[in-house]
């Protein structure tokens, strides 16, 4: 049995945080089903770094208030194509997959050979509840993050680089 405030947090998650091995956290796209989350990963999808080979990760889950309700400790395995569950599963995650370049059956066979769908189960109760750090030091052995804001500098990414301003033939008057 899962801790109430997770299971009210899980049933109304669109987007985790997700953090696995030494990785830092980087938001995915869920569905939460039968009291766990399911993540899609891989080409064409969104990247999990980590999350593919991972046994735990730590998850974070916001509320409506867009501030962070609860974090846990997840139990992480992969859905196999050729399982039970995922015909169950992978149907209702094509479903809510936004902007899907292809048709839902198309989509699923492709997950079948290139991505990876990661079901997420919490394990024991929350480490951190609406601010409250509730064992510290396994948050911090398992994520590398710390009970504060965990706000940190940006990564290096190519999108960074400044643009030339846009010529103008005429002098523009300010108001």
């Amino acid at each position: 049995m899962t801790h109430p405030v997770i299971d009210e947090a899980m049933k109304k998650a669109a987007v985790a945080w997700v953090a696995a091995g030494d990785h830092p956290p980087v938001a995915l796209w869920c569905v939460p089903l039968d009291g766990a989350l399911y993540v899609v990963s891989g080409p064409g999808e969104q990247t999990a770094p980590g999350l593919a080979h991972a046994a735990d990760a730590v998850v974070s889950l916001r509320g409506d208030h867009g501030g962070r309700v609860v974090r846990w400790i997840a139990e992480v395995t992969q859905v196999d194509p050729r399982s039970e569950e995922w015909e169950t599963v992978a149907p209702q995650l094509a479903g809510k997959r936004l902007n899907a370049p292809d048709p839902a059956d198309e989509l699923i066979a492709r997950w079948a050979r290139e991505c990876v769908i990661n079901r997420l189960v919490p394990v024991g109760d929350p480490v951190e509840l609406s601010g409250a750090v509730v064992a510290a030091g396994e948050v911090e052995a398992r994520s590398g993050a710390t009970a504060g804001s965990e706000a940190a500098a940006p990564r290096e990414t190519p999108a960074t680089r400044r643009t030339r301003n846009p010529f103008r033939l005429h002098r523009v008057r300010r108001r």
